[in-house]
């Protein structure tokens, strides 16, 4: 629960055991409050100069770097994501195109393995791409999607999944956290109704990696995907992680065959032959400067431990859920994420009619939010680089252009 005496910014700031991750940040060139962490992190300090050693590997080393590493990044980064913040075995993860793409890829893999099947399932208010690349393979197969309706504030449950999957459904995709409201899903629970119901289940964790610990393996996830460039900081169109099941990976193909997912990429062979185990699930090069930036946004996660990432994140939702129901609340904003810390991701809605203008006018007030249609303010609060006197500060502007 919220405590009814909320402590000051100031104070929690010096209690906070993470508040030394701040200055391991880039500052912006202007004082802004930066609450949008959750679209795009921070550049750490030390990314760019990992970027200027591996532009100088380029220049002095040449196409010999492809030895001495860089081939392997996309698997061995992955591992250290899988076992780090994923919860997956060894060989399970692989760093690979957009999240669009890799979304694609595990889709219509999971749609092949299911060729009898006629529906997927899915929520209304899904993320847009998720939706869209749903959208799209089901009207290039033939397919039914069947929508789950929730409340705007909430998200699918166990029972709202299990009232629509059925003997027709072959894939079940949500996203772990509902990108507007933040509400958190029951990845377990979620994911034992799909596979009692026989489908596999596709989880998006693109507002969950980095900022809440993820259990793939224990919670019978059977795909997942996420992006690298919201919580673990890696710039802007970072690459996109994807995850197999062990047990799935001899079954699904993906649909986009390139060269380095064959079994012996360099024998040049005729016809294509996937290689064993996750890297089945490449395509093309993969980005050797962006994988590099990513490994860094990763070792600042790694170092702070994600569970205490996580403390911070619900310690800062409530203190913004307090600051809402003293300041915001009596002047007609309201509450769009779920109050409890344990039912939330990282990031907090707030709902008003001109939420689009109030965005518009706290950036020019240098407090930087994120506007979502129709009508919430999306407050992002990234651990490592969030005070609370950020988030104070943010909602302070806010009362006073409400007030003013």
């Amino acid at each position: 629960m919220i405590p009814a005496e909320v402590p000051s910014a100031l104070s929690l700031d010096e209690r906070d055991p993470l508040r030394s991750f701040k200055s391991r940040f880039v500052p912006a060139a202007d004082d802004v409050a930066y609450l949008d962490g959750n679209s795009l992190g921070r550049l750490p300090v030390s990314t760019p100069p990992r970027l200027a050693e591996i532009v100088k590997q380029w220049g002095e080393r040449l196409i010999r770097g492809w030895e001495e590493g860089w081939l392997e990044l996309p698997l061995t980064l992955g591992n250290r994501l899988g076992a780090s913040l994923l919860g997956a075995q060894a060989g399970e993860v692989a760093l690979a195109e957009s999240t669009t793409v890799c979304l694609y890829k595990l889709a219509s893999a999971a749609l092949d393995a299911r060729p009898e099947r006629s529906e997927i399932v899915t929520d209304r208010d899904n993320f847009p791409t998720d939706r869209y690349v749903l959208e799209g393979l089901a009207e290039s197969r033939g397919l039914r999607i069947r929508w789950i309706e929730t409340g705007a504030e909430l998200g699918p449950r166990p029972a709202d999944v299990a009232a629509v999957v059925g003997p027709e459904t072959a894939l079940v995709a949500l996203s772990h956290v509902a990108y507007r409201s933040a509400f958190l899903l029951d990845m377990a629970g979620i994911s034992t109704v799909a596979r009692e119901a026989g489908a596999l289940i596709l989880w998006d964790l693109s507002h969950s990696v980095g900022v809440i610990p993820i259990a793939l393996e224990s919670d019978g996830a059977d795909l997942a995907v996420g992006c690298t460039y919201k919580y673990l900081n890696s710039g802007p169109g970072a690459p996109a992680f994807l995850y197999v099941r062990a047990e799935h990976q001899r079954a699904l193909r993906q649909p986009i065959w390139g060269w380095l997912g064959r079994r012996d990429p360099f024998s040049m062979a005729q016809g294509y032959e996937p290689a064993a185990g996750i890297g089945a699930m490449l395509s093309g090069t993969p980005p050797i400067i962006a994988l590099t930036a990513v490994s860094a946004g990763l070792d600042l996660v790694v170092e702070a431990g994600i569970d205490a990432v996580r403390a911070k994140a619900m310690a800062l939702g409530d203190f913004v859920i307090a600051r809402h129901e003293e300041w915001l609340a009596p002047l007609g904003v309201k509450l769009g994420s779920p109050y409890a810390a344990a039912e939330r991701g990282g990031h907090v809605a707030l709902v008003h009619p001109d939420a689009a203008g109030l965005c518009r006018a706290l950036a020019i007030r240098g407090v930087i939010v994120d506007f979502r249609p129709p009508d919430i303010i999306r407050v992002g609060l990234s651990p490592l680089s969030t005070s609370f006197a950020d988030a104070e500060r943010g909602l302070a502007e806010l009362r006073d252009l409400l007030t003013n």
